[in-house]
């Protein structure tokens, strides 16, 4: 196949993506008209009973509900996520909870990161600069680089989305370090949002959690920092080691 028919049939294919996501988004407006304002009150106040509440309202179909909000809020990229999280694991428990916060995150981000790199380039370029972090984007082109940034709780999704995005990872290799990736930080996020609601019954798990959290990722960036260092040091006595056998001859 040419590269000219080739590219013609993947321009086919998002458009279609786009199209169906469109009509998915129309139907859930359809089925519930206040779905996206109450999704955005809840979002923006970070109302944690009242997000119980409304996924309760659906009763059997809260599972489902919940998980397209997670999906719609992490496709927005700013809105907060830990609200939803949270509240999956109450209302859940934290196995179930977890389950669905991680699939419905990782969809959202992985959807956001097909519009930001083919629709929305320029707002990612925006993004990046204003976090001044445009100069690591080549940082973010591996797989095992964006496992790692996926993993950190409370990161912000959006920010990492569109490093992504702009890039030169592939779309294989986002969605899996993001499928991996974000396990272990919605884990974290729903048992400790899990916990704090509940904390007279879970205060000692709480605390454990939140020391072994601190000791794991400030351990991982501690070896990250030294590593990073050593590399420096041998590449400058490289250079010096160099620059002296130049001189000698």
């Amino acid at each position: 196949m040419s590269t000219h028919k080739r590219k013609l049939n993947e321009n086919h294919i998002k458009a279609i993506f786009f199209i169906g996501l469109l009509l998915v988004f129309a139907g859930i407006y359809a089925a519930i008209p206040d779905f996206y304002s109450t999704v955005w009150e809840l979002s923006v106040s970070g109302n944690m009973h009242g997000t119980i509440e409304y996924l309760r309202s659906f009763g059997m179909w809260a599972i489902l509900v919940s998980m397209i909000i997670d999906i719609v809020i992490n496709i927005v990229g700013f809105l907060p996520s830990i609200f939803i999280s949270t509240a999956n694991g109450v209302l859940f428990g934290i196995y179930v909870g977890t389950l669905v916060s991680w699939l419905g995150e990782t969809i959202g981000v992985i959807i956001s990161f097909f519009f930001m790199r083919t629709l929305f380039r320029k707002s990612a370029e925006t993004l990046i600069k204003k976090s001044k972090m445009l100069s690591k984007l080549d940082h973010y082109s591996t797989l095992k680089a964006m496992i790692a940034a996926r993993a950190v709780p409370y990161a912000p999704n959006g920010l990492v989305t569109a490093l992504g995005a702009l890039s030169s990872i592939s779309y294989r290799d986002y969605a899996i370090g993001c499928l991996i990736g974000k396990l272990p930080s919605v884990a974290i996020e729903v048992i400790l949002g899990h916990d704090v609601v509940n904390y007279e019954e879970h205060a000692m798990r709480l605390t454990i959690v939140t020391v072994a959290v601190v000791i794991v990722y400030g351990g991982l960036w501690y070896w990250n920092r030294r590593r990073k260092t050593t590399a420096l040091a041998k590449a400058v006595e490289s250079r010096m080691n160099q620059n002296r056998k130049n001189h000698d001859v």
